[in-house]
Formats: C-alpha cells, structure tokens, sequence
C-alpha cells in the first residue's frame, strides 16, 4: 500500500543528498551495472534468430517470435512487480534478486536441446530484466533528484543499450568463427557473474533518496499527491492522467517496433543473402545508435522539454521502419537501421524521464513500472502481431504495418501530451 513504512532502507549513516555530483561515485556503478544487463540481453540479438533457423529448423516467422513473445510478456509482468517490491522491501534486493535469476539463462541457451528449452531461458531472462533494469532506472532517479533526471536516464539507457550493441556485435564474430553455440552465451555468463558481485559488494540502497525529495515536492497535478492506492496509480498511469498515459503508449509501441526488429530484421537480412557477419553489423548498429544518442538526447529533453523529443522520435522510427521494408540491400538497410536507433534514442529517456516528471517520489517506483510493463508487453505484441503478418503477406507487410503504428502512436502524443510538466516542479524553498 502506498503509506506502508520501509524501516532499514536507509542504510547509510550521512542523510540522503539529491544530485548527479553528490552521488557521482554510486551513479556511475549504478551505469556500469546496467551496461551488464544490457550484454545479458545482446547475447541473444544477433545469435537467436539464426540459431531458430539453421538449428532448430523454424521457417514460420511466428514460431520463431516465440522467444520474443515470452520474454516480453515476463518482463512486463516482472516490470510491474519490481516497482512495487522495491517501494516495500528498498531497491538493492530487488537487483541482487535479478542478477540471481539470471544466473541459469546463458546454461539454458547453450544447452537446450529444443526450441522449447530456448524459450524457457527467455522467460527466466525476462523476469531478471524486468528487476534489474528496472531498479537501474529507479535508483538513479532517486539519486538525482528531479532536475537532471533527463541526462539521467539518458546515462542509465546508453549504458544499457551500448551494453547490448557491443554484445550482439561481439556474439556475431564469436558466432561466425567458432560456431552458434556454446561461445556467444559465455560472455552473457561472464557479465551476469560480474553484475551479481557489483551489486553485492558496491551497490548501496537508495530508497531514502526518494523519501527526502518526497519531503520537497510540490505536485505538478492535483493527483500527483502521495497517498494512492495500487489501483490508483495503476490507472493514473495507464489511462487517467494525459501526459502518463501518452508516455505509456508510445512507450509499449516503441518497443512493439523493436520486437519486430530484434525477431524478423535479421531473417530479411539473411533472406537476402547477407552472411552473419553482417547481419552482426546491422543488429549491432542499430542499438549502439540507440544507446550513444541517448547521451545527447536525455539531457536535451531536460532543456526543450520532453514532448518535442517524443513525437518527432516515433515519426523519425516510422520513417526508418518503411525505409527497413521498401530495401533490399547492405547500404540501404545500414542507414535504415541508423536512423531507427536515432529515432529510439529520442524517445527513450525521455518517455522514463517524462514519468519521474509527473509521478510523485512516494510512487514513482510504482509508476514507473507500471510505463515499464506496457511498454515491455510491446515486445509481446510486436512479436504476435509481426509473426502473424509476416506469415500471411511476408516480412516487408509486417515492417509496413508497425511503420504505420508508430506514426500513428506520435500523433497521439503530439495531441494528448501536456507539453511542459518537467518544467512545472520545483522544490519547496
């Protein structure tokens, strides 16, 4: 419930100070850990795909998607649960208890001896992103506090991304030199290992961080006081509150188009001829864009404000989604993929950032992953809907359809979204 206490979650004996300089040090090891669970997540972008093909003998596209839809599905659930059990129990149990379940994942995908076995692993390693990566985000808004949280964000998903484009670059070459497996899941085993030992032995708990900036807030909105019930702020932030809402959407439709690309977009390559080193390239790129841009864009939405970022974000996506569709070669698809990443780190940190803005500190955990279970049920749906076009009318109609989505999901913001509630808060005194 939304007053219960949280006895012990301030562990350290200073009082809790908001800012990105005064929690330099837990900020950057809070970066550092996110980068890993980013590679735990780019062991499988450019490998799965492949390995469904040529090992496990799936042509149909929505079997193939299977992977996608059950880690998404697990992960927007998780997303939903880490919110709320790290307001109960404090955010550091939550991300040693992630790293922990991830520990069986890489072991699942070298050995499964069936699509079935792989599909498991993705269940297991979506439960773990959905706590990892989730505390990630609400530790380091509770750091900083409400002034820098959109080069905050921006710094947690670089992190993160950049992790998952060096790693599915990586796996590309391991793969392509010494096979589909077991190389490429030993360095998801390396980082999962080195990502439970920082949590343990660096990590320190922020929850009184976001208790002292509760102390300060002044509510942008008439509900954005503190006492909600669950129910409540699971509405609010669904359906209720108009700039939450929008940021939920685009959110689940951001990530229903990087379903389509993580499932089909190495099958077209393939299709076309392209070896699995270049595949490695394109699957690579597009999140390295992704990830580095975010560094820019984060803290850009701090300065012209979220909504600009958001709608030209998902129409600059649609393009480079049609662009995906309509090619058939390395170059064109290179600069597709470039612009897609580019897109994506428009809207990124500034959807997360955008939810701190209007959630109050006493249930933005819960806010947030609450954003996070719809926009991660949009790999579920990307996955369904995608495979199901894709097996009737081909891959480029799949590509087409979520292209049309995503323009469709930025004029609703561009309608829906109040423009400027970062720049409405401010502290008390």
């Amino acid at each position: 419930m939304a007053g219960t206490a949280h006895p012990r979650h301030n562990t350290d004996a200073q009082p809790a100070t908001l800012g990105l300089r005064q929690n330099l040090a837990q900020f950057m090891l809070l970066v550092a850990v996110n980068a890993l669970v980013g590679g735990t997540l780019g062991q499988e972008r450019t490998v799965l795909p492949v390995l469904a093909s040529q090992e496990f003998h799936l042509d149909l596209y929505t079997g193939a998607l299977t992977y996608i839809l059950a880690f998404g599905l697990s992960k927007a659930a998780m997303n939903y649960f880490a919110g709320t059990l790290s307001d109960k129990y404090g955010r550091k149990p939550v991300l040693v208890a992630g790293w922990l379940i991830a520990i069986p994942v890489p072991l699942l995908l070298i050995f499964g001896p069936s699509w079935g076995w792989i599909v498991a692993a993705n269940v297991v390693l979506g439960i773990s992103q959905g706590l990892t990566w989730s505390t990630t985000v609400m530790m380091k808004m509770d750091l900083v506090g409400p002034d820098r949280r959109g080069l905050a964000m921006g710094l947690n998903e670089a992190a993160g991304y950049l992790g998952v484009a060096g790693t599915a670059l990586a796996t590309g070459y391991i793969a392509s030199t010494y096979g589909l497996r077991p190389g490429p899941f030993l360095l998801g085993a390396a980082f999962v290992a080195v990502g439970l030992g920082l949590s343990v032995l660096t990590i320190r708990e922020t929850h009184h961080h976001a208790k002292a900036e509760a102390a300060q807030h002044v509510p942008v909105h008439a509900a954005s006081h503190a006492g909600l019930s669950n129910r409540a702020v699971f509405t609010l932030t669904s359906f209720r509150d108009k700039s939450l809402s929008s940021v939920s959407q685009a959110g689940m439709v951001n990530n229903l188009n990087d379903g389509l690309a993580w499932g089909l977009f190495p099958v077209l390559f393939a299709a076309a001829g392209l070896g699995i080193e270049r595949i490695g390239v394109l699957a690579a790129l597009y999140p390295a864009v992704w990830g580095a841009g975010q560094l820019v864009t984060g803290a850009l939405s701090d300065r012209i404000g979220r909504k600009p970022l958001i709608v030209g974000g998902m129409l600059v996506q649609a393009l480079a989604l049609g662009m995906v569709g309509l090619g058939h070669d390395f170059v064109v698809w290179l600069a597709a993929v470039i612009l897609l990443g580019a897109g994506t780190a428009m809207v990124y940190p500034t959807l997360l950032a955008a939810i701190g803005d209007v959630a109050h500190p006493r249930w933005r955990a819960r806010s947030v992953g609450i954003y996070r279970l719809w926009r991660d049920g949009g790999f579920a749906v990307g996955a369904l809907l995608s495979g199901i076009i894709a097996d009737a009318y081909g891959i480029p109609a799949a590509v087409g359809t979520v292209a049309a989505l995503t323009a469709l999901s930025g004029i609703i913001v561009a309608l829906r979204m109040r423009p400027a509630d970062h720049m409405t808060r401010r502290p008390k005194g």
